[in-house]
């Protein structure tokens, strides 16, 4: 779960998807725009405590104890290996580092009608003949015009029988996230050597020496 260093740079990037749905004499694109990103970065160290099965104890930075169920799916690298939740021990240094990408949209949409009335309900509703023996109920936007005969007029002016085109642009802004998630680990430290707790003889012969010479070194105190 080490982040990767990497720089990010404020883009501007356009996606432009266009979708046409064809339904006789109707006709609808979708234009998406996406604005300037920003970017979030979490990082969470925790200690592992204890490990049964998929249950998995930790215990943060802070010193808060949380108990987390682990898919077998989510994996840890350590040491350059993939471990699952089965392979962790206690004493192991677990990083999480959680980095979310954020970045506004605006999707606008552009509807297009061409039909015959055949029934208007003004100010709401229209139906259409739109040919080969299809029609269809539309709902009126609030302040849509409609261009008959070279001229704007709005559902009060529809009549049976006129031939119209209206053209609808709706516009819906939101944001667009990503995250990305990167789990290392550490193995725990080598135990300890432990303290010498009794008295350490060494005897040391010479091999050609007459004499016997006897070394010894005591721990603790002598009272």
């Amino acid at each position: 779960m080490v982040r990767k260093g990497w720089t990010v740079a404020f883009l501007i990037a356009v996606c432009v998807m266009l979708t046409i749905a064809m339904a006789a004499q109707v006709e609808t694109g979708t234009t998406i725009q996406t604005g300037a990103p920003t970017q979030q970065v979490q990082v969470d160290r925790a200690e592992v405590v204890y490990v049964a099965g998929n249950d998995l104890v930790i215990r943060m930075d802070n010193g808060q104890i949380e108990h987390v169920v682990v898919p077998n799916g989510v994996t840890v690298t350590v040491e350059g290996k993939e471990l699952s939740v089965h392979d962790l021990k206690p004493g192991m240094r677990l990083q999480q580092t959680i980095t979310t990408t954020s970045a506004p949209t605006t999707v606008t949409t552009v509807k297009t009608v061409e039909g015959t009335v055949s029934q208007v309900r003004p100010p709401n509703f229209v139906t259409l003949d739109l040919g080969n023996g299809k029609r269809q109920r539309f709902r009126i936007p609030s302040g849509q015009k409609f261009t008959i005969n070279g001229k704007e007029t709005d559902a009060f002016g529809l009549r049976d029988g006129m031939k119209l085109s209206a053209t609808a642009i709706t516009e819906t802004s939101g944001l667009m996230t990503k995250q990305e998630v990167e789990r290392t680990g550490q193995m725990p430290p080598p135990p300890a050597t432990p303290p010498m707790r009794s008295a350490l003889l060494i005897s040391v012969y010479g091999p050609l020496a007459s004499e016997y010479t006897e070394t010894i070194h005591m721990s603790g105190r002598c009272q």
